[in-house]
């Protein structure tokens, strides 16, 4: 059996393609300049309908800090549950408080919210105050899983806590790795931290099809995309 790899994307067309490439589970969202918001209803739909394979969206509805206020909680579990009627195995969400403590009561009651989903406390983890304590007020709060980079930009840095992360959690929760994962470090960092999922996007930026475009008005008209062959080499690595 393969350990499960989950791949982040941000569009539909890659959905389709990390799947056919052999991911296990899909994490669902937009706006990669923002470190991932929650997908349109279009988007949404459409990718459930077309990958067949788990999917979790990206609970999330601002670029910015990951403190919020009443009125985005309601956004937050009004997108929950929509993502229960389209028929996710999963969300992703993740919230703080101002000090950089977990904010334990909105967290539990949108976990709460989304029974019987799988619930991701995401990257904001890598945000909070006190790791080994918001591990514990996490496990409280009924997530399934942690996603995290040992609170550095890229996880084989945070190597040290994440393993410390998994010895502590004890299999209460999933700590899964994510970020800089890649089929050169993917062995590594199996054998340092002993988790037994991991993330990665696999990032390629792929060339748009359009054959024009205004000289006067530059931009990057390249679109994200994953790398299929990349995702076939992780795979076979976590065997």
């Amino acid at each position: 059996m393969s350990l499960p790899l989950e791949i982040c994307v941000f569009n539909t067309e890659t959905a389709i393609a990390a799947a056919a490439a052999g991911a296990d589970r899909i994490e669902l969202c937009e706006n990669y300049a923002n470190g991932g918001t929650t997908p349109s209803y279009g988007y949404l739909r459409t990718t459930r309908e077309k990958v067949a394979i788990p999917i979790f969206p990206m609970i999330r509805p601002r670029g910015g800090d990951y403190y919020h206020r009443p009125e985005e909680i309601e956004i937050i579990q009004k997108d929950i549950l929509l993502c229960k009627e389209l028929g996710f195995e999963g969300v992703v969400i993740g919230l703080l408080n101002i000090d950089g403590t977990i904010d334990k009561d909105n967290t539990a009651r949108l976990v709460e919210a989304a029974y019987p989903l799988d619930v991701t406390f995401h990257r904001a983890f890598d945000r909070c105050k006190d790791p080994l304590e918001a591990l514990e007020t996490i496990i409280a709060c009924g997530c399934t899983r942690i996603l995290t980079s040992g609170q550095q930009p890229k996880a084989p840095d945070g190597k040290e806590l994440i393993k410390t992360l998994v010895d502590q959690a004890d299999g209460r929760i999933i700590i899964m790795p994510g970020s800089g994962i890649n089929s050169s470090n993917i062995e590594m960092m199996r054998n340092v931290t002993g988790a037994t999922e991991f993330h990665t996007s696999a990032r390629i930026l792929k060339e748009s099809p359009c054959t024009f475009m205004n000289p006067a008005m530059p931009e990057d008209f390249r679109q994200d995309f994953t790398d299929a062959a990349e995702i076939q080499r992780i795979k076979q690595l976590l065997q």
